[in-house]
């Protein structure tokens, strides 16, 4: 039975079963792909139960190691891949180069597949989870050209207030930052109705970091580990909010606008220096959305030193080379749309609407400002 006779059936055996496990990762990741998901569904069983204490441990693990685990996951996938086609073309002989780029074309989707589907099981079904408005009384009639620019004068003197208060505090490094804004996180996740809470993860360092600065690239989750990434060119007064954002994402609010919102929520819920970092964040999508009079009012408000940051940011986000940045937000506004992200990349531009139909943020600001 184990001569030369026993040996090829075998092998024959083996491939089947490899043919029918590409087959079946192929139609699994397309069905969950295009299939409908009951949002409740997802909430109840995946947002709530599964994903939490998943997240406790990836991203405890993950932040034990120095680097980031993503630029090996992507170094070593580009190689793999670049390898195992190489070798595939180099074996095959002129007549049977057809099959075996059709062959290896057809292992990089098995690939694609089984990676997508561990997106999913890891971070990605997030998206597919009950829309944030809808748990926190959001009311679109309360999204009025007056609210507007209420909140932009209120953002303005804000900003003009923190600013004296925020740099004695000093600005934190980043790896200070989860001992420094972790606390507050914690508050507004138990605020938002978490049943177990997301751990802050230790912000990393990225070998994609001159990308992330062509590309205008804040942060990032690595939805494989749950570590997240930060572009190090992000200014010091930026840090607070960049960070919280990307614990958002931990938390499980995939959909930028509530990432932002909640990144939001949790600097208001910080120290002072935390709580500028937020209301810089907040002024320039407000103002974008003004009449060009109540435009120059807002920024008429706005102290020199404030103003002076945002020319700061300004001048950062100009560094972003055009083309590079075109095509990664086309990528990433794709990416979005697959994901069931309808606004696409013009999600982020929603937090403004979060923050005006929706009213609990502030009392959430009055206790943490008479707090002693």
């Amino acid at each position: 039975m184990g001569g030369p006779g026993g040996s090829a059936p075998r092998r024959r055996a083996r491939m089947a079963c490899v043919r029918h496990a590409r087959a079946a990762l192929i139609v699994a990741a397309g069905l969950l792909a295009v299939l409908p998901t009951p949002s409740s569904w997802v909430e109840a069983l995946y947002s709530r139960r599964f994903y939490p204490p998943l997240q406790n441990l990836l991203t405890p693990l993950s932040g034990s190691i120095p680097f980031a685990l993503f630029d090996v996951l992507l170094a070593g996938a580009a190689a793999c891949i670049g390898v195992w086609w190489f070798a595939a073309l180099r074996r095959a002989g002129a007549e049977g180069r057809l099959r075996a780029v059709l062959t290896a074309g057809l292992r990089t989707i098995a690939l694609a597949a089984g990676v997508y589907l561990v997106f999913l099981v890891v971070w990605g079904f997030n998206y597919r989870r009950e829309p944030l408005a809808a748990k926190l009384g959001h009311d679109a009639q309360r999204v009025t050209a007056q609210a507007l620019r209420e909140l932009g004068v209120e953002a303005a003197d804000r900003l003009n207030d923190l600013y004296p208060a925020a740099p004695p505090a000093g600005w934190p490094e980043l790896d200070a930052l989860p001992a420094r804004l972790g606390p507050a996180f914690e508050r507004v996740q138990r605020q938002l109705g978490s049943d177990r809470l997301a751990v802050a993860g230790t912000p990393k360092a990225t070998l994609l970091a001159p990308y992330f600065r062509w590309a205008g690239i804040d942060g990032m989750v690595n939805p494989f580990t749950l570590e997240i990434l930060v572009n190090d060119a992000v200014l010091p007064f930026e840090r607070p909010y960049v960070v919280a954002h990307e614990w958002a994402h931990l938390a499980g609010y995939a959909a930028e606008s509530e990432a932002s919102f909640v990144g939001w929520l949790t600097c208001l819920a910080g120290d002072d220096a935390s709580r500028y970092s937020a209301w810089l964040y907040l002024l320039p999508r407000v103002v974008r959305h003004l009449d060009e009079a109540s435009r120059g009012q807002v920024w008429g408000r706005l102290a020199a030193g404030p103003a002076a940051d945002l020319r700061a940011v300004a001048l950062r986000l100009r560094g972003a080379v055009p083309v590079v940045q075109r095509n990664a937000s086309r990528v990433y506004d794709r990416y979005l749309r697959a994901n069931r992200v309808e606004a696409g990349i013009a999600s982020y531009g929603q937090v403004v609407d979060l923050v005006l139909g929706t009213t609990s943020w502030r009392s959430l600001q009055e206790r943490q400002e008479s707090a002693p």
